[in-house]
């Protein structure tokens, strides 16, 4: 279970699609036998696939965690956005009456669902396909899988293993300031903008979305 206060809460479908999208590299947690298993897995979001879309990547074959889903094991892909630091100095209210602590500002994405292991050589050449025109897309000469010799890519196909998600349910939380008074809110907006980072700069443009101004 994750804690989400109300406020929080992110429940809009396009939103999450685009927070995964942008941060594709996932925390993947599979539970078996009373162990959790975690991998860092870059994972792409088939929305055409099932009612919540289907996650589709790839893991070693040596790695055991794809033996694990033989059990129907459950399992959570956690998608990590924007997030920063905020220092109580940033909060007029601070100034003014000196109750306020640091707390840190974040967005994620939650993807519950059963994995399944795919085996299927064509299966999994479209799985790394699909994943290199997507993250290939913005070079000036897209690299794409037919690039390599053929037998090459055969022979990694044999040494890794598909993995697909239907997701049942997603969960985002978007801590943004929208807990504090908006003079507050601005103040942390401000106070990340001078941050000089791409990360605080990100965060800003959230609590200035989500701002009661």
């Amino acid at each position: 279970m994750t804690y989400l206060p109300p406020h929080f809460e992110e429940t809009d479908t396009a939103t999450l699609q685009a927070l995964v999208r942008a941060y594709p590299l996932a925390t993947w947690v599979v539970q078996q036998q009373g162990e959790l298993l975690v991998n860092q897995i870059p994972f792409l979001l088939d929305t055409h696939r099932g009612e919540h879309g289907t996650l589709l990547g790839h893991v070693a074959r040596a790695n055991p965690v794809w033996q694990a889903l033989a059990e129907g094991a459950s399992s959570v892909a956690l998608f990590t956005g924007p997030q920063a630091y905020v220092s109580p100095n940033w909060y007029p209210s601070k100034h003014a009456h000196g109750k306020a602590v640091p707390t840190w500002n974040y967005a994620t994405v939650h993807a519950h669902g059963v994995p399944q292991a795919v085996d299927d050589p064509a299966r999994v050449l479209d799985i790394v396909t699909r994943l290199t025109q997507v993250h290939e897309a913005g070079q000036a000469l897209p690299w794409q899988v037919s690039d390599a010799p053929a037998d090459y890519i055969t022979s990694l196909l044999k040494v890794i293993i598909g993995i697909e998600i239907p997701v049942q349910r997603w969960v985002g939380k978007w801590k943004v300031s929208q807990n504090r008074p908006a003079a507050d809110q601005q103040g942390v907006a401000a106070g990340l903008s001078g941050q000089g980072s791409e990360a605080a700069a990100q965060m800003a443009a959230l609590v200035q979305q989500r701002s009661k101004l």
